[in-house]
Parts: structure tokens; C-alpha cells; sequence
């Protein structure tokens, strides 16, 4: 018996989801720079992030300062959220990427964090004080 292409359909996009959990790593875990100097954090994800369908990494970097939300900065590894000054960038595809910041700025003290969203379900922040962790989150980068 020939499937139908509903049924094809639903199993393409039930297998879509099945993959083993996604570790993100990041480094270094501190950094010390003067105002002006630059900055690069690294993040490592244990799986491709490249989406075979849209082309696009899917992977996004966050700031989030003492008392305060996550701050989205990037997405698509280097796709510079709305309103993000022009001194932060990302670059890398596949498993490996960077977020440098240029020109650094008082302002610019926070953790910051990387994130995939290639995999379900989503899951909280986690605490940033272990060194690698399973799930979308980075452990962050403290600034």
C-alpha cells in the first residue's frame, strides 16, 4: 500500500525534532577589557545550527544585565537585532560562532549569553555557573 501525502507529510515533520539534546559552550566564561578595547566571546554547539531549509544558523546572542530581562542582539548568527548599535557583531555557521564587541562602552557590562533554537522544546535560562549545558542556552560570558 502507497502512504498518502498527509501521512508523509506528518511523519517528515514528527522526525524533524528527533535529535539527540543540543550542548552549547561557550568561552571564556569571564572577561576583563578597557573602554574601547574589543571583545569576542566564543559558542560551540555540540550540532549544526545551519537550517538545511531557510540557509540560516540558527543561533542568536543575548545581553542581560544585573535585575533585568535577556536582551536580544543577534540572531541568525549575524543578523543585528533592532536597535543594536553597530559595535556588536556575530559571525560563524554550522557549530562554531562569535559575538565580538568593538569599541566597548560602560554600558556594555552584562553577561551575555548564546542560544540555539534548532531543537524543542525550549527551556529556561539556565544558572551561567556551570561550564557547559544541555539544552539552547549558553552558560554566558560575564563582561
Amino acid at each position: 500500500m502507497v502512504p498518502q501525502p498527509n501521512t508523509l507529510l506528518f511523519l517528515v515533520l514528527c522526525m524533524s525534532g528527533v535529535s539527540g539534546d543540543i550542548i552549547m559552550t561557550q568561552s571564556p566564561s569571564s572577561v576583563t577589557r578597557s573602554i574601547g578595547e574589543s571583545v569576542t566571546i566564543n559558542c560551540k554547539s555540540s550540532q549544526s545550527l545551519l537550517h538545511s531549509f531557510i540557509r540560516k544558523n540558527l543561533l542568536a546572542w543575548y545581553q542581560q544585565k544585573p535585575g533585568q530581562r535577556p536582551k536580544l542582539l543577534i540572531y541568525y548568527a549575524s543578523t543585528r537585532a533592532y536597535g543594536v548599535p553597530d559595535r556588536f557583531s556575530g559571525s560563524g555557521s554550522g557549530t562554531d560562532f562569535t559575538l565580538t564587541i568593538s569599541n566597548l562602552q560602560a554600558e556594555d557590562v552584562a553577561t551575555y549569553y548564546c542560544q540555539q533554537d534548532d531543537s524543542s522544546p525550549p527551556t529556561v535560562l539556565q544558572p551561567r555557573t556551570q561550564t557547559s549545558s544541555p539544552g539552547p542556552w549558553g552558560r554566558g560570558a560575564v563582561l
